[in-house]
């Protein structure tokens, strides 16, 4: 069996993927827009804000993912970078929680492994509806726990806003601009950790994309646009965007209006192995973006594992310990154990 389902609504249930019958997104709650979804860095009062790029924590290498500055931008107006602090007294290192606006100068940031080193490599994608990039909840901790892994985590902090399909609170509508410079940045950072593989002492063939919400379709965009989302700017734009493994917590964007696929997502057989998670309560991203989404990988014959939990909501990173959705992080370790990534997979009577 290529696929495997888990649903959990008080008790696991392993089901295979050509049996499971589901329900899509009909009865669920409409998307709302972006601005609500985040309505300041993940649901704190805010606190504070400061004016100047987003620095990576003391000791750690941020690096430009463009060596003469974004691409296609123009006609582009260009704020300065700003970072919302909100006080959220459930995060896992500090008391605050940050939130990046305006970024027009993308970069990677690297995490090196604690410990052993697995020659593996995850690129972060956080969320924020493409208008915030929610940079602690949805990625500095998350790189916490993946190095802990033995993992290489890079931290990817895109364009927004407007760098791909978001909500515009003006005009109170959905936008998907001409240009997708979010896209252009994560395929470009994939290219980048790929050149930079020996010096990051990773493995070419072990980078994968983790992603979140919006950073959830950017996972999904990875995995199956490979056409350069952007004219060549030096021999690294040779080397290949495609991510070997691709993660996607709640994600969004890819089911339309009346549970509609995202046309631009086009799943193959070149789609690398996948694993979703979501929780059936999000009232913010249907859960219909994973069920179609694992139907389509399905139907291309892609190894994939799924799981749906009764309740979580949206955006509960790592931070939810009230549910089961809270396990989150062990399957997803199982799970690169199994198709390789890392060391053999815990026995079945382990813990």
């Amino acid at each position: 069996m290529r696929s495997r389902w888990i649903i959990v609504a008080g008790a696991f249930v392993a089901l295979g993927i050509a049996g499971l019958a589901f329900r899509t997104g009909t009865d669920a709650k409409p998307l709302p827009p972006a601005s609500e979804a985040y309505p300041t860095v993940a649901d704190g009062v805010t606190v504070g804000e400061t004016t100047g790029p987003w620095r990576a924590p003391a000791g750690l290498k941020q690096i430009p993912i463009w060596p003469r500055g974004a691409p296609d931008m123009a006609d582009q107006p260009r704020k300065p970078e700003r970072v919302s602090v909100s006080a959220t007294p459930d995060a896992l290192s500090s008391k605050v929680s940050e939130g990046v606006y305006d970024v027009t100068e993308p970069t990677m940031t690297v995490y090196p492994p604690r410990g052993r080193n697995t020659g593996a490599a995850m690129i972060v994608f956080p969320g924020g509806g493409f208008r915030v990039v929610v940079i602690t909840s949805e990625g500095t901790e998350i790189c916490n726990w993946i190095t802990a892994q033995g993992i290489t985590c890079i931290l990817s902090k895109y364009r927004v806003p407007g760098g791909n399909d978001y909500w515009n609170p003006a005009c109170r509508c959905q936008i998907t601009p001409k240009i997708p410079r979010a896209l252009q940045d994560a395929q470009r950072t994939i290219r980048l950790v790929r050149a930079r593989a020996r010096e990051l002492g990773v493995q070419p063939n072990k980078i994968g994309v983790i992603g979140f919400s919006a950073g959830g379709y950017l996972v999904a965009q990875t995995s199956n646009i490979l056409a350069p989302a952007y004219a060549p700017v030096d021999d690294i734009d040779k080397i290949s965007s495609r991510p070997d493994f691709a993660i996607a917590l709640y994600p969004g964007h890819l089911c339309r209006k009346g549970d509609a696929w995202d046309p631009t997502i086009r799943v193959t057989k070149n789609t690398p192995p996948t694993f979703l998670l979501q929780a059936w309560d999000d009232p913010v991203d249907p859960i219909c973006n994973s069920t179609l989404y694992a139907r389509a990988l399905d139907a291309a014959d892609v190894p994939t594992e799924v799981h749906l939990f009764a309740k979580g909501g949206h955006a509960f990173t790592m931070r939810n310990r009230a549910h089961p959705v809270a396990m989150w992080p062990s399957l997803v370790e199982r799970w690169l154990a199994e198709i390789g990534v890392v060391g053999a997979p815990p026995s079945a009577s382990s813990p």
